[in-house]
């Protein structure tokens, strides 16, 4: 008994020496490097994590998403890649978030806070060099399915411009899913009958262009262009190192391909695109590819549904980053890259897909792909009923725009010497056998 009590007492005031975390000094600086770039005014957090006063209510809330690791959102399988932008918090950060809420999530004394964050308020990216905005508002209907709008805004450059970084925000981020803003180089046929700033289908595109030229004119509004930037719920910025940028040719337009959601409220929305332009020179060029398959049929009830899909690269090129993407049944990806020599490589495991959080996987290292490289995608799909996702687990599902629709697409962006044509990592050589009669 007297032991006993002697090491309660031992264990009593070890807990009353122990200093209380608290949130100026200990706690605001997790804060600030893991979860201050989300949760703040304008972002999409919800709630704010700036202030002591704001953060405080959340402390229960903060302790249960880190101890769980929800948050930060991170769904890369750890096995497999490293990646620079990985979001997943140090052991010893989570501890310090738990004990602050453990200890009564105090304050403490104001000085011991570090200096603020240099924040440029609405973007992500600092402060634009350029910022383009939809040149007329979109009116979002309360009700209904809203199929996808094509909005074309001219860039107005007299001069190639190489796109470092690049930020898509929306205005209204409670009716909009996502934004992909196309480049629209002068001359191609990707959009071409779509007018400056009018807010069309792509039926509509079409039946515009088949009234001006019939059959062929209907088929000259496809064709590849590059994705400059995207937006989607988890989605960051396109940043690059220096060195590396996009490429946007004078006289482009950008095509923004929007997907507005009706909740039952009116909405309006003017979305913008910052652009930071690269202060050094240029030697790689980055384009973004996809290995997609549009080609599927979920069967009701199916908790696994497995689709698979390849992309081969012509040309030599580097690796940058991983992007896939899935609707609401969307389970779990992987990308292989297959190497000319037959040796297969893991890129990337997501095994918890999560369609609220769709992260781009940026590489630690960038990884050289030889010509002939295959990168192999698989999906799986979760059209059960044990889906609490799932719009309807009676239904069998294809390839779709909307989100009780599916998709299957393995985003990739490769860097390519800035001599290297996008269609030359596309498409086939020709082999001596393969050319026309008379060509040398």
């Amino acid at each position: 008994m007297r032991s006993f009590a002697l090491s309660f007492l031992a264990v009593s005031s070890a807990l009353l020496a122990a200093p209380s975390v608290t949130f100026y000094k200990e706690a605001l600086p997790v804060l600030q490097k893991n979860c201050q770039g989300c949760h703040r005014p304008g972002e999409a957090a919800p709630m704010s994590f700036l202030t002591y006063d704001s953060t405080r209510p959340w402390a229960k809330a903060i302790k249960a998403a880190v101890a769980s690791h929800k948050m930060p959102p991170w769904h890369a399988d750890p096995a497999h890649g490293k990646f620079l932008n990985d979001r997943r918090m140090s052991e010893a950060d989570i501890q310090t978030l738990v004990a602050w809420a453990d200890t009564g999530a105090k304050a403490g004394n104001a000085k011991d806070a570090p200096k603020p964050l240099a924040i440029t308020v609405g973007w992500g990216i600092g402060q634009p060099d350029l910022i383009l905005e939809m040149p007329a508002a979109f009116d979002v209907a309360t009700s209904g399915t809203i199929d996808y709008q094509y909005i074309a805004i001219p860039t107005g450059f007299t001069e190639d411009k190489w796109v470092q970084m690049a930020e898509a925000r929306p205005d209204d981020r409670a009716h909009l899913h996502h934004i992909i803003a196309f480049i629209r180089e002068p001359g191609s046929p990707y959009m071409k009958d779509l007018p400056i700033g009018v807010a069309m289908t792509a039926k509509q595109i079409y039946e515009l262009a088949h009234k001006k030229g019939g059959e062929r004119g209907s088929r000259e509004n496809s064709g590849f262009s590059d994705m400059l930037v995207g937006f989607a719920p988890g989605t960051p910025p396109a940043t690059f190192k220096p060195g590396q940028a996009k490429l946007v040719k004078a006289g482009s337009d950008l095509v923004l391909q929007m997907h507005y959601t009706a909740n039952g409220k009116a909405g309006r929305d003017k979305s913008r695109i910052g652009l930071i332009f690269s202060k050094v020179p240029v030697t790689e060029r980055v384009l973004s590819l996809a290995s997609g398959n549009g080609r599927f049929e979920i069967p009701p009830q199916d908790p696994n549904y497995r689709v698979d899909s390849s992309f081969t690269l012509q040309e030599k090129s580097t690796l940058v980053s991983l992007l896939p993407h899935m609707h609401l049944r969307g389970k779990d990806f992987h990308y292989t890259a297959i190497y000319p020599t037959g040796e297969k490589e893991v890129l990337l495991s997501v095994p918890k897909y999560d369609f609220n959080w769709q992260n781009t996987y940026e590489l630690a290292t960038p990884k050289v792909l030889p010509a002939g490289t295959r990168i192999d995608c698989i999906a799986h799909f979760d059209n059960s009923s044990n889906n609490p996702s799932n719009p309807d687990p009676t239904q069998k599902v294809t390839f779709g725009e909307q989100s009780w629709d599916e998709m299957m697409l393995g985003f990739f962006d490769v860097a390519i010497d800035v001599k290297v044509q996008p269609i030359d990592l596309m498409r086939p050589k020709k082999s001596a056998q393969q050319k026309p009669s008379g060509e040398e």
